[in-house]
């Protein structure tokens, strides 16, 4: 099986697996404990926080750990809206992942107001759409630094200056592009990052989310005062470990794997779209898009049948986030970015990672348009039907 869903889930690196094993066996104590396997569990914990912290370039008691990227986006908003005895007005965009918008509609069934900003047709927020949303009851805004669908990065350090002149702090969910870019904390003007390490060769279960250093919030988890009294229960250490390891992986790696990344990115969308013209890449003309993430749609096929299609090829892609499987309707992302529903059905995401090679995707290619081939063969729309849809999304992508 070649594996092309690294946005839903990168395999673990080896080294990661390694750096954990030990905090399952030797060094298995709980690290509040203080004989001699506390110790050592808390000194994995402690070094691990370093070493993310190193990765975003901020002190370590700026790094709560959490059990991933949705439980960081839900303690960021959630949990300053609670701080902020749940009144006031949020800001946050239309193509954010379901654990930021989800939180959102759980706050307005709380009586609190939500604006949700539109994107442009490349998938972009702009920076004067969130301006025009502040309100004087504005308590919080909420913008991802790249989207989980498209690859398409959102002007974060622009609109982090907007929230910073109205002083109203500005979240991120960073899950996308930690570790697969260099990001410096305090560049982007944010107050609160969300990250998860299973996207850039960590375990599952394990992310954090990254404060700045005066912020204040309510904790979502309450007991032993864990995380400096941030986000009590016990912290689960091998994951943490491993999250740890990752970022250590990752800042060694991240400007040669960019550069190498970009390469094989453009290849694989040269290669499709020669092959088949009228295959189109949402957020292609974007101003900036991650090297790791191409949305790939062709009217007249259906996304998750073309998926199932290349997993029997022996290939692993997707129809969009792995959060939304099984839905019935095409994702809030095209959507909102103006692409018809025919085509925004026939979306598939292919998401490049570490142990991706230029061998794997040129056999992807090939596979792929035989797929296309055949299913356009024998499930082929009327003409004018298909010349009608890829008019409308030429205009709209």
């Amino acid at each position: 099986m070649i594996y092309l869903d690294h946005n839903a889930t990168s395999p673990m690196r080896p080294q990661v697996l390694e750096a954990m094993l030990p905090f399952f066996t030797e060094r298995a104590g709980n690290p509040s404990s203080v004989h001699g396997m506390g110790r050592a569990a808390r000194q994995g914990l402690d070094e691990a926080r370093r070493r993310v912290a190193a990765l975003l370039e901020v002190h370590d008691s700026q790094v709560i750990f959490t059990s991933g990227g949705t439980e960081a986006n839900n303690m960021a908003i959630f949990g300053y809206a609670a701080r902020c005895r749940f009144r006031g007005h949020l800001i946050t965009s239309a193509v954010e992942h379901p654990s930021v918008l989800h939180v959102c509609e759980r706050l307005e069934r709380y009586g609190m107001a939500v604006t949700r900003v539109g994107v442009d047709r490349h998938g972009g927020v702009c920076p004067g759409d969130v301006r025009a949303a502040l309100r004087a009851d504005t308590i919080l805004v909420s913008i991802m630094h790249a989207n989980n669908e498209t690859g398409v990065m959102q002007p974060v350090e622009e609109i982090g200056r907007i929230c910073r002149t109205a002083a109203i702090p500005l979240h991120t969910d960073a899950v996308q592009t930690v570790g697969k870019r260099p990001i410096r904390f305090d560049a982007l003007n944010v107050a609160l990052l969300s990250l998860s390490a299973h996207k850039w060769g960590g375990p599952k279960g394990v992310g954090a989310l990254v404060v700045e250093k005066s912020f204040a919030f309510d904790p979502l988890l309450v007991g032993g005062g864990q995380e400096r009294g941030r986000r009590s229960g016990t912290e689960n250490v091998p994951g943490i470990v491993g999250c740890g390891m990752a970022a250590l992986l990752a800042q060694e790696s991240i400007p040669e794997e960019n550069r190498r990344l970009h390469h094989v990115q453009h290849h694989l969308e040269q290669r499709i779209q020669e092959a088949i013209p009228d295959c189109l890449v949402f957020g292609q003309q974007a101003d900036e898009r991650l090297p790791t993430t191409t949305a790939l749609g062709i009217a007249g096929v259906h996304g998750e049948t073309v998926v199932m299609n290349l997993d029997l090829e022996g290939f692993a892609v997707s129809s969009g986030s792995a959060c939304g499987s099984g839905r019935s309707q095409p994702s809030h992302v095209p959507a909102a970015m103006g692409i018809p529903p025919e085509l925004a059905s026939s979306m598939v995401r292919v998401s490049l990672g570490w142990n991706t090679t230029q061998e794997d995707v040129e056999r992807f290619v090939i596979s792929f348009v035989r797929v296309i081939r055949r299913l356009q063969t024998f499930d082929s729309p009327a003409p004018q039907e298909t010349t009608t849809v890829l008019e409308s999304s030429r205009q709209s992508v």
